[in-house]
């Protein structure tokens, strides 16, 4: 029996072109004092990553592919193959890197590897949606002499960010004379900057304030104005707005406040033409504002959720659903006066002729610090098996 222990270095969350590092530790968990304890051999181990692809067969018209006839795999093959007996199709994978050959493991012992690989830039973020799935995993191949493969699958999640890709470092180093035993730190000293850069474009992206005023009508007229300061966020940040009802003409009863992405199928690969678009609600705030002069949300976006992004298949774009209920009537009927004496009670009507209206404010979201995304992941960084 052999423990295989694999774990993130960094966390279970990455930006695409970043360095994945996993340490994997095999262990012979076996005591040396046992009466049963004896060496162990395991023929050889492999890693890579790849990226699973799923959508429904309800919503989502694909081509035919002849990947999926690579989806199982005999077990008296030697042949490592990542995405055995996973659903959909595999769209991205980095070329395999063999561990080790050949490992004897005495009783109580162990070793580790070290496995990095760079993610490719040119993939879609990892994405659980109503209609398609993009899915990362580090997958660990290995198999004990005479026995058959298996795998230990690591999930991770992987933000994009546009323009790292096109992004070229300063040659700062180049006056430096070159050393080819540095060559594992300056890989890592590029991925440092790497975040770096992506923590400094976010900040540029998302700081950016500047006063937006937007008239809210109907219409019968001027309900009032809604100001926002801003329009592009990164995951984690809250979405704040303010209402001014003292102008409006027209008395607001209620409104609702929705923070939502809407999830869309290019035209091409839609189940039917002119299929609706899904919609998912991340927060929502409601108030009944009636008599309120100035009103205010904020909504949180979740560390969870995924950024906007577009691929060849689908589109996913953040908003902000407003519904508004109005009255009917001026702002001076919608209380009654209840008795005649000189104590002077009003009180809301009984019945009231309201009319609604929504209205929609596109926004857009950006990744935050991989590490931040980290504390929320549903992924552990650290993941094992027995064979």
């Amino acid at each position: 029996m052999i423990e295989v222990l694999a774990k993130l270095s960094r966390g279970p969350v990455f930006l695409a072109g970043e360095v994945l590092e996993c340490v994997i530790t095999f262990t012979n968990p076996l005591s040396a004092s046992s009466t049963s304890a004896s060496s162990e051999m395991l023929a050889w181990a492999s890693a890579q990553i790849h990226c699973q692809f799923h959508a429904s067969e309800n919503r989502v018209a694909l081509p035919p592919s002849d990947g999926s006839k690579h989806d199982v795999q005999a077990e008296n093959e030697t042949v490592f193959v990542p995405n055995r007996g996973e659903r959909g199709q595999c769209i991205l994978s980095t070329p395999p890197k063999i561990l080790f050959c050949d490992l004897r493991l005495d009783p109580g012992e162990s070793k580790s590897y070290s496995y990095c690989e760079t993610l490719p830039v040119d993939g879609p973020p990892s994405f659980r949606g109503q209609s398609v799935k993009y899915v990362y995993k580090l997958t660990i191949g290995c198999q004990r002499v005479n026995s058959p493969i298996k795998l230990l699958r690591v999930p991770f999640r992987v933000l994009v960010l546009h323009g790292l890709k096109d992004y070229q470092f300063p040659q700062d180093e180049a006056v430096a004379p070159s050393n080819p035993f540095l060559e594992e730190e300056e890989s890592l000293k590029k991925d440092s900057r790497l975040a770096d850069l992506a923590t400094e474009l976010l900040m540029v992206a998302t700081s950016r304030r500047s006063l937006h005023l937007y008239n809210i009508s109907n219409t019968r007229g001027k309900v009032g104005t809604f100001c926002i300061f801003k329009t592009v966020y990164k995951i984690g940040e809250d979405v704040i707005g303010t209402f001014n009802f003292s102008e409006g003409d027209i008395p607001c009863l209620q409104f609702s406040v929705s923070l939502q992405t809407e999830e869309s199928i290019q035209e091409e690969f839609q189940r039917r033409r002119g299929q609706p678009i899904s919609f998912t609600v991340h927060a929502r705030h409601q108030e009944s504002c009636l008599h309120t002069a100035q009103s205010s949300f904020s909504l949180p976006i979740p560390l969870s959720s995924t950024p906007g992004f577009t691929t060849n298949i689908v589109s996913l774009k953040w908003r902000l659903h407003f519904e508004f209920v109005t009255s009917g009537e001026s702002a001076g009927t919608c209380l009654v006066r209840g008795s005649q004496s000189e104590a002077v009670t009003w009180t809301g009507v009984e019945q009231m002729a309201v009319d609604t209206f929504s209205w929609d404010l596109p926004i857009k979201v950006l990744p935050t610090n991989p590490i931040l995304a980290s504390y929320v992941s549903q992924f552990s960084s650290t993941n094992s098996i027995t064979i």
